[in-house]
């Protein structure tokens, strides 16, 4: 059973464009996510899923250069951009990982995968109910669940945000991890610029270091709850309920904020 982790990447992001290149300590973001994704032992391979557009040339280059395999497909539909990446690489159990997540946490990775297979369902995560910090989300599914969903839905909604259908139909198995403690409040991930600026923050904390565990970051924010004060007043999957207005607004305020 080949496990591929499908990172799903792309510069046109409207409300913080070309987040996954923007250098933490001299290395892109997704550069970052990528290093600490590697530590999975779980995964058998990692492929960045990005998207036709070519304003995605430089992130595909840099992808390449690294020694990772980058798939090419939909910039809306990331359903079927899921579906031809994980077909090319062969993939039985397809993981997803959204490239705004850099504090992915290889272990956690692994834990949710040993999950999945022990539990025997189509799908498994850790974001249904979120209990786990914005930033930590890990989706595991079939190819051939993944496979049916894109033959059966066609709402925008489930083909651009990949698992709704799987989680939402009925039409599938699906099950689930939660947290001991309830961290769904807290925002590690990068949307907008403030997001990247707390995430920043992180990395320059344990500079040189990059193989910090979740923990450790949580440990951070209980220790230095300044680090996390630029993004608290942002909410939890926002950018899917957000109108292009509202999210091109935001993007202006981000530029106007460097």
């Amino acid at each position: 059973m080949k496990v591929v982790a499908l990172v799903q990447a792309r510069m046109g992001s409207t409300r913080l464009p070309n987040k996954v290149m923007k250098p933490i300590d001299g290395k892109p973001m997704i550069e970052l996510l990528l290093s600490r994704l590697s530590q999975a032992g779980e995964v058998d391979e990692i492929v960045v899923a990005t998207s036709e557009d070519a304003r995605n040339r430089t992130l595909i280059e840099h992808v390449k250069k690294l020694g990772y395999a980058c798939e090419l497909g939909s910039e809306n539909d990331v359903l079927d951009r899921f579906v031809h990446a994980a077909k090319v690489h062969h993939a039985d159990i397809v993981v997803r990982i959204t490239a705004d997540c850099p504090l992915t946490d290889p272990a956690l990775v692994d834990e949710v995968i040993r999950r999945f297979k022990a539990a025997g369902v189509d799908y498994f995560s850790n974001v249904d109910p979120p209990t786990y910090p914005d930033g930590l989300s890990v989706e595991v599914c079939s190819f051939e669940a993944l496979e049916r969903a894109s033959r059966e839905t066609s709402k925008p909604h489930d083909r651009e945000h990949v698992t709704p259908y799987l989680r939402e139909s009925g039409q599938f198995s699906t099950a689930g991890m939660e947290h001991n403690e309830d961290l769904a409040a807290l925002r590690w991930t990068v949307d907008e610029q403030v997001d990247f600026v707390v995430v920043e923050k992180v990395f320059q904390h344990f500079h040189p270091r990059i193989d910090f565990t979740w923990g450790e970051v949580l440990d951070l924010q209980r220790q230095h709850p300044e680090f996390f004060s630029a993004n608290r007043h942002l909410v939890r999957n926002e950018g899917s309920t957000l109108s292009i207005a509202e999210k091109l607004k935001r993007a202006r305020q981000n530029l106007q904020n460097g």
